[in-house]
């Protein structure tokens, strides 16, 4: 079948496709797990501080600025993802190799940085292939997604028992493996095309410079910064406070985990409702989740949190992608994925961790979720001003 093909695939096509889709997400999240889990851990062991490895960090969110937004805009002038996807897994391959001779902290950002180029366009691609996917192999986003979510969970959980055994030493190791994985099942990948309208730059432009799409941004930056400072600094919290490798990776397992379930159950029937709600109520989860980080002292407990990643990242994330493809069209999904990942990953890491490293170097880490938790109510608070605007407006 030509990869462009609009016609709908055979069952045993469309089956294969959404088989291969769901081992690429689950390889793809595998390396995240790690990045995001015990890469500040093998950091720290490096003899490096919070603040450092904050830094360390924010090189990724910054690039990625740059690194979406050209991807996006590859991609919808290109129309191909896939080719992408494997170009940016070579990249980040050679970069992770890189490391091993590297000590100084300098030297460190630099690899560093030219690895978030090449990784954290990852997500922002995948979605709009799974987007366009599912329209032709009649398989829900959320349902493929699930699948990453999974990956991350087990994958989160077993580097920790691992490494726990074996030394944070092979944390580098194990990335190389499992990117390599993730190379090979990209080559199984189709290449899916939306609408075949002709790209029009100044038209997106134009679209951006709308007040209700810049609104909508601004609060996906507050939640954002908020949902990263958690991310970046979890690890750290939980080692601060006497928790094991093996108890930081059953963190992130708890998180991933949760995730499934509300993913799954948002494929099935998110659809029935309303986003702006949806969204409102998300932020108030994320608040009482970060309340709750800055109150607790017991390891145990904070960890016990992450299981609430399940109603704030799990109805937030699917049901902005959601009332995005909506205030987007179809002709600009990738360069609108691209502006989502720069402001979800980009603004909004590049803040957290530079700022948010500073606010727990200074202020512990109590300021540090509460400053989370506040940021949560706002973003609540500025979707329910949306929410009632629209409402009176229609």
């Amino acid at each position: 079948m030509d990869h462009s093909d609009n016609t709908a695939p055979s069952v045993a096509s469309a089956k294969r496709d959404t088989l291969s889709l769901r081992a690429f997400s689950f390889s793809m999240y595998s390396t995240q797990a790690l990045l995001i889990s015990y890469i500040p851990l093998y950091f720290m062991d490096q003899g490096f501080s919070a603040h450092q490895i904050g830094i360390i960090y924010s090189t990724g969110p910054f690039i990625s600025i740059f690194a979406n937004l050209l991807m996006g805009m590859a991609s919808d002038k290109f129309q191909t993802i896939r080719k992408l996807l494997t170009l940016l897994l070579f990249g980040q391959l050679a970069m992770l190799s890189l490391l091993f001779p590297v000590h100084h902290f300098g030297l460190i950002c630099l690899v560093m940085t030219a690895f978030y180029f090449f990784q954290t366009p990852m997500n922002p691609l995948s979605d709009s292939l799974i987007l366009l996917a599912s329209q032709h192999i009649k398989t829900p986003y959320a349902l493929i997604r699930i699948f990453g979510s999974l990956g991350f969970a087990v994958s989160a959980y077993l580097f920790g028992l691992i490494l726990k055994e074996i030394g944070s030493v092979w944390t580098l190791p194990l990335g190389l493996c499992t990117i390599t994985i993730t190379i090979l099942l990209s080559f199984l990948l189709k290449d899916y095309r939306g609408s075949t309208r002709k790209i029009e730059f100044s038209g997106f432009l134009k679209l951006l410079r709308k007040p209700e799409v810049l609104f909508f941004f601004f609060i996906i930056l507050l939640v954002s910064i908020s949902h990263r400072m958690n991310e970046s600094f979890l690890a750290v919290a939980l080692r601060q406070m006497g928790a094991t490798d093996s108890q930081v990776g059953l963190a992130w397992l708890f998180s991933a985990v949760s995730e499934i379930p509300v993913l799954f159950l948002m494929g099935k029937y998110g659809h029935k409702f309303k986003e702006l709600p949806l969204l409102i109520f998300a932020c108030l989860m994320y608040m009482l989740r970060f309340w709750l980080a800055s109150e607790l002292d017991n390891p145990v407990a904070v960890l016990s949190t992450q299981l609430m990643h399940s109603v704030s990242f799990g109805i937030y994330f699917s049901t902005a992608l959601r009332y995005l493809s909506n205030l987007i069209p179809d002709e600009y999904r990738s360069s609108g994925q691209a502006v989502y990942a720069v402001v979800w990953s980009g603004l909004a890491g590049l803040i957290s961790g530079t700022v948010g490293g500073f606010i727990f170097e200074h202020y512990g880490r109590s300021a540090f979720y509460q400053i989370g938790a506040a940021l949560a109510l706002l973003s609540a608070i500025l979707f329910l001003g949306k929410h009632l605007f629209e409402r009176n407006r229609s």
